[in-house]
């Protein structure tokens, strides 16, 4: 089965330390919920649990069924990896990914990186065109990163507001117009630079 791989670097910033946000992180009870379009099924273990998240673009509309594993963590260098596997719940394919976060204490609080590889693979490959998908990813992270801080530093009624916020899913209009808006933003970068390198 043809695979379709695409590498997403995604930054944020919390108030909390890297100790209190990387427990966060790795609650999936509070973390879950904080994923756009994402609901926590089962936790099978402190380590494992199960989700389910909604995805659609254009025509396409899928609903994964994802096995979520800590490989990995460091609790002194603030690390952790992530092994992601989904499934569509209808059988139209696949989209497993490895995620690893670095946290880094900063004044504010903490520098959160997340590296993604992400594999697509039967029609989920239609949602994994690379453009399409760091567009839409750079939306959801700002989405997800809005809700963690609310969960590290704001009151629990606005902490409420910004999981119910994140529960809906970006609907398949949205979607593509961010891959619109993308797509004209390079063509602009692209037509910048070559003018000036003419002048």
């Amino acid at each position: 089965m043809r695979r379709y791989p695409v590498k997403l670097h995604s930054e944020f910033e919390t108030p909390a330390s890297p100790g209190a946000t990387l427990e966060l992180l790795l609650d999936a009870n509070r973390v879950v919920p904080c994923m756009p379009g994402a609901e926590l099924v089962e936790i099978v273990d402190d380590r494992t649990w199960k989700a389910r998240m909604k995805v659609s673009l254009g025509p396409v509309s899928m609903e994964f069924a994802n096995d979520v594993e800590l490989v990995e963590m460091d609790g002194e260098a603030g690390t952790a990896t992530l092994e992601v596997k989904g499934r569509d719940t209808r059988g139209k394919g696949g989209a497993n990914a490895t995620v690893t976060a670095s946290l880094t204490a900063v004044e504010s609080g903490t520098n959160v990186v997340m590296e993604t590889d992400l594999r697509f693979s039967g029609q989920a490959a239609q949602l994994g065109r690379p453009n399409v998908v760091r567009d839409v990813s750079e939306r959801m992270v700002g989405q997800f990163a809005d809700c963690i801080r609310a969960q590290l530093e704001a009151s629990p009624e606005v902490a409420a507001a910004a999981v119910e916020r994140a529960a809906k899913p970006l609907s398949g209009f949205r979607l593509a117009l961010l891959a619109l808006v993308g797509s004209l933003k390079r063509l602009f970068r692209r037509g910048g630079g070559e003018r000036g390198v003419e002048g």
